[in-house]
């Protein structure tokens, strides 16, 4: 019997950024076995698809050579927002590997067009600037809150984390509301025994009882040099309300350029399932 192929793709404008999004793809391809790698370019015009296609298969082929992974590229007629999701579920990808920059373009994506394409998707993105691949994701932030969704967020840490070898760093805000905190530990719990079922390294902090929580865990994530931070990209109370307002772009574009992990739960064709098997 053949074992599923795990398709990642990279959403590519040919940037400096895309270039990076590219290299943590490679990163990720490299340690998952049987996986495809996948360049992708949005054109508006048909007349830009033969110019397009050059530039991929150029880079698909250079890939290819230094790598010997398996390479595919494609172009799409249409638009950033609807169609890297749609290639993607075509394609039955596992995972999207995204740059984001800090400036607009013709097709780049700043924090807040990104969080736009994130949400169009039912794929797993994985968010990156400049910052490099490294040694892979061997420290992982996971905040854990008051979302009714961890237990998704907690599968697809897992499948990065036993890639990687990972150490998990679960943070939590604190809470004087009795039910609340009693809440946020009963995820936290869940995370824990998860964890060790696992046979995964961790450790839990308490944040601080003031200040903003996106603040707070983006410092500790700094602080530690985390590699990786893992989110949920939805509607519910706590913490994913605050992604789905006006700090989400601080998240994804955060200071330390810590790549950042996203899913939305109540699209996700995944469930709670891990991204490899």
């Amino acid at each position: 019997m053949n074992q599923e192929k795990i398709v990642v793709i990279v959403p590519t404008d040919f940037s400096k950024v895309a270039d990076n999004a590219v290299e943590h793809a490679i990163g990720l391809c490299q340690s998952i076995a049987n996986s495809e790698l996948v360049l992708l370019h949005i054109i508006g015009k048909e007349k830009e698809k033969e110019a397009a296609e050059q530039k991929l298969k150029d880079q698909a082929q250079d890939i290819i050579k230094k790598t010997n992974l398996e390479v595919l590229y494609k172009t799409r007629l249409g638009n950033i927002f609807d169609d890297i999701g749609a290639v993607a579920s075509e394609l039955k990808a596992k995972l999207i590997v995204m740059g984001t920059h800090g400036v607009k373009g013709m097709q780049y994506l700043t924090g807040s067009y990104a969080v736009k394409v994130i949400t169009h998707s039912p794929i797993p993105f994985i968010v990156v600037q400049e910052r490099g691949f490294r040694k892979g994701y061997n420290n992982i932030v996971l905040p854990f809150d008051l979302s009714k969704d961890s237990k998704q967020k907690l599968s697809l840490a897992i499948s990065i984390a036993k890639v990687f070898d990972s150490k998990i760093h679960i943070v939590f805000p604190h809470q004087t509301d009795p039910f609340l905190l009693n809440t946020v530990k009963n995820n936290v719990t869940l995370a824990k025994n998860e964890l060790k079922a696992n046979n995964l390294d961790f450790d839990v902090h308490e944040l601080e009882d003031s200040g903003n929580f996106v603040k707070q865990f983006l410092s500790y994530a700094a602080s530690i040099d985390a590699d990786l931070i893992a989110v949920v990209n939805s509607q519910e109370m706590g913490f994913p309300e605050i992604l789905a307002g006006t700090d989400e772009r601080q998240v994804i574009t955060n200071e330390a350029q810590i790549p950042t992990m996203i899913v939305n739960p109540i699209k996700s064709i995944y469930g709670g399932s891990v991204l490899f098997s």
